[in-house]
């Protein structure tokens, strides 16, 4: 079968990687660089307890499930691609700032291994946080990855199982015959293909806006390094309105929520809300460098749930919507679509695009 992804994020990467595997001929087209796009901006945390809180039952599950998966899809891509992707499950802590919100704390949990510590505890796990914290839940075996190493490595494992990507391809309009998609038109070429996938993220609803309720929705971020003979936490703390991710030596801290379209410039109120917030979960913050600043796009549906499965048009596919938690299920993701359109899964009811149809 000849399939055509539309996007080179991580989850067109990673849902081609697994179909040309499976030894369909995959061809990528990506309107920038691979890997690029909400992927590269991205903090890269696998956040199953603090993104899904309150969450649909579905959603819940399939983190779950997504997480389970990453270690062996870890070692699958850096294994292929001979490229270490610093996956590191190393821990998350939501901090509480009073008795009464841990409290509230225990019943958010999703995970088995998590469990109610106090102040003493999260001082142990992440001393720099501020003595007035009254304690945390923590997740000790969740993880967290090189965001941009795992884009490299994923494209190299997708070309290495046989797999194309066209870079600078950015698609026009999908071409249809008696209501089926059957091409791929862009401004240098017409690409039939048996079976199309859009998974281009945050622009999904611009090529096919019917079929693809997505918005955008921009995040800033900021990297603060710190001075000799200090060191960012192992696990990745959440707190404050704020979370702190490790990033090698430094600390990326994240992010706003910003509803204004494709506008990704970035603000001196964004990067300095981000810094006040980390201060006061962490003074000594104080001391560190802000060494970078950037804002990516992330893509949400109208009710905040993915979009994965067949479209109301025939032989459309799509794989988006994963609005902050592209990263986390990008294994089961891949899984599922590739499942879906070689007929081997049905679609998940709560994820399927045919939903907002009418």
């Amino acid at each position: 079968m000849k399939i055509l992804v539309i996007g080179a994020g991580v989850a067109g990467l990673a849902v081609g990687w697994r179909l040309a595997e499976a030894g369909q001929e995959v061809l990528i087209l990506e309107r920038g660089q691979p890997g690029r796009g909400a992927t590269w901006a991205s903090a890269g945390m696998l956040a199953v307890t603090a993104e899904l809180q309150n969450s649909h039952p579905d959603e819940i599950e399939f983190a779950r499930y997504s997480n389970a998966l990453w270690p062996n899809f870890a070692k699958q891509i850096e294994d292929l691609s001979g490229q270490n992707i610093g996956f590191a499950p190393h821990g998350a802590l939501i901090l509480a700032e009073d008795a009464i919100t841990l409290a509230g704390l225990e019943r958010q949990i999703v995970q088995p291994d998590s469990e109610l510590v106090g102040a003493d505890r999260v001082r142990e796990i992440a001393p720099l946080v501020t003595a007035g914290i009254a304690g945390g839940l923590w997740s000790p075996h969740e993880a967290w990855v090189d965001n941009q190493r795992l884009a490299l490595a994923l494209a190299a494992a997708f070309h290495k199982s046989g797999g194309r990507v066209l870079a600078n391809e950015a698609v026009v309009r999908i071409e249809r015959d008696g209501g089926r998609a059957v091409a791929v038109r862009t401004p240098f070429g017409l690409y039939p293909a048996d079976a199309i996938i859009l998974a281009a993220g945050a622009w999904s609803g611009l090529v096919e806006p019917a079929v693809a309720p997505v918005v955008p929705v921009k995040g800033q971020m900021i990297l603060l390094t710190p001075p000799p003979g200090q060191s960012p936490p192992a696990a990745v703390i959440w707190g404050n309105g704020i979370y702190a991710v490790p990033r090698g030596r430094a600390l990326a801290i994240g992010a706003t929520v910003e509803a204004v379209g494709f506008d990704t410039a970035l603000t001196d109120e964004g990067r300095d809300g981000l810094r006040h917030a980390a201060e006061g979960l962490m003074p000594t913050l104080k001391n560190w460098t802000l060494s970078d600043h950037w804002a990516g796009l992330r893509p949400r549906s109208p009710d905040g749930l993915p979009l994965l499965g067949p479209t109301a048009v025939d032989g459309l596919w799509l794989a988006s919507g994963q609005y902050r938690n592209g990263i986390l299920f990008a294994p089961a993701v891949a899984e599922t679509l590739c499942n879906q359109v070689l007929g081997r899964a049905s679609v998940i009811p709560a994820f399927d695009p045919r939903r907002f149809a009418a």
